[in-house]
């Protein structure tokens, strides 16, 4: 699928990531564009590297050979909360990130709370938080601020069926306009919301505009 210079919101080229000590990369020459309002799968079997790409295009990881180029706002990896600071409390951590990404304070706090429906528990130190809070904090803060795209890692991962359901319509519905790249192994998901994929395999990435064609192979690769 070819794209006009404006309409391109990310553009990766011979992205190749390997952990020091490793020698063999756990991919490499990955190249893909990704226009303003695409969705894009990112599959693969476990171990593959589809959550290591996703902190790579958060800027969690940095990436061994080749460039990330962003021309849209991004989230942080959805379900990764690392990026919060332990010591500090829920409340403390959404008023850190509010300020540097200049959003009032208490319009953030309030879309958050209504959303991630932590209540008091944001008053406790964000160390003491389970996973899964803190993967509420990291969604309803990605919401509240808003962002040109969203980068999910697993998004079915994040609370019970209730929560999800309410990720979902937020994400897919509510943000029917905006970009992202998920990560997930529920094909159904997949199929259902994004229009492209890439899947990676022993260090090769390919690309796919056929979303029906991609959940296919990937299937039939996870069951081999």
């Amino acid at each position: 699928m070819d794209l006009s210079a404006d309409q391109i919101g990310l553009s990766v080229e011979n992205l190749g990531k390997t952990y020091h000590g490793v020698t063999k990369p756990l991919f490499s020459n990955l190249s893909f564009t990704l226009g303003r309002g695409g969705r894009l799968a990112i599959l693969g079997r476990n171990g593959q590297g589809k959550s290591t790409l996703i902190k790579m295009l958060g800027g969690v990881l940095p990436e061994t050979e080749g460039r990330i180029r962003w021309r849209m706002s991004s989230s942080w990896p959805i379900g990764f909360g690392g990026g919060f600071q332990g010591s500090l409390t829920g409340l403390d951590n959404i008023k850190f990130l509010a300020r540097i990404y200049d959003r009032d304070y208490r319009e953030t706090l309030d879309r958050v709370d209504s959303f991630a429906e932590l209540g008091s528990s944001l008053k406790l130190p964000v160390k003491h938080y389970s996973s899964g809070m803190r993967a509420r904090l990291a969604f309803g803060l990605s919401l509240a601020i808003e962002f040109d795209c969203y980068l999910i890692d697993e998004l079915v991962a994040v609370g019970d069926a209730r929560f999800q359901q309410k990720c979902q319509e937020e994400l897919f519905q509510h943000r029917a306009d905006r970009a992202f790249m998920m990560a997930s192994h529920d094909t159904h998901l997949i199929a259902r919301h994004c229009n492209r994929a890439l899947i990676i395999e022993s260090g090769k990435a390919k690309l796919f505009d056929d979303i029906e064609e991609a959940v296919d192979i990937y299937t039939w690769l996870r069951a081999a």
